[in-house]
């Protein structure tokens, strides 16, 4: 059995209710919750052996975090002029200046936008995802030269249930909204999908391999895409 999935309902602290998917997965170790902030419905993973009955009881328990979530999602940014957006975990407020010109710069804590105010949030979105394409792209092919790991590709989407991917052929792929978190976060996620070239599992080799090639602490990237991470998924234009 690789997996199985059972749908149920979380009771948060306010009376509201939310669908709430439990996965029993063969490979889970110990329960983990997550919070689908687009589909607006947690989600347990649970190993193959675990009581459902204790599992949906320690689901239970996570209401106010998840309540969190939900308040923090309440409300999307719109990528625009006069907008403030998170860049490498930096405040930013967005100006355009509505002058000829598509230039882009990033001066301390504003973004100076040039060509028609109507256009920014384009702009300002695909400007986004070129930084955050070299920028992974560069950290990436540079641990895996340092680590003689196998890579093949690098390349960055908007999945919305995880912030990279390993597939076995050695192409890695991540979430554009990395730029927005601090850089110790896109840095330790780098380290993760590194990992994978030489370990297509989670198990504790991979988990140390990871701890001997990351820049970072990943434990300290894990808890603040734990907290933090669901709101990346506001901005949208």
């Amino acid at each position: 059995m690789s997996s199985e999935s059972f749908e149920h309902s979380l009771t948060l602290a306010s009376g509201a209710r939310i669908p709430l998917l439990v996965r029993r997965h063969a490979q889970a170790r110990r329960l983990r919750m997550r919070f689908d902030p687009v589909k607006g419905e947690a989600r347990l993973t649970m190993p193959p052996r675990a009581a459902l009955k204790s599992a949906l009881a320690w689901a239970a328990e996570q209401s106010d975090w998840i309540e969190r979530q939900c308040l923090r999602m309440a409300d999307n940014v719109r990528i625009e002029d006069g907008a403030t957006i998170p860049v490498e975990g930096r405040r930013v407020r967005i100006i355009a200046t509505g002058t000829p010109g598509r230039h882009i710069a990033l001066e301390e804590d504003v973004m100076i936008v040039g060509g028609p105010v109507a256009h920014a949030g384009s702009r300002v979105l695909r400007w986004l995802k070129e930084r955050a394409k070299e920028a992974l792209d560069a950290e990436t092919r540079e641990l895996a030269r340092r680590h003689r790991l196998p890579l093949a590709t690098v390349s960055i989407g908007d999945p919305r249930s995880r912030w990279g991917s390993c597939a076995s052929s050695g192409a890695i792929r991540y979430s554009w909204r990395l730029i927005l978190a601090p850089p110790f976060v896109r840095q330790a996620t780098v380290a993760h999908e590194v990992a994978h070239l030489k370990h297509m599992h989670h198990g504790p080799a991979f988990h140390d391999f990871v701890r001997a090639i990351s820049p970072v602490d990943p434990d300290r990237a894990r808890i603040w895409l734990r907290r933090e991470g669901a709101t990346l998924h506001r901005y949208t234009i």
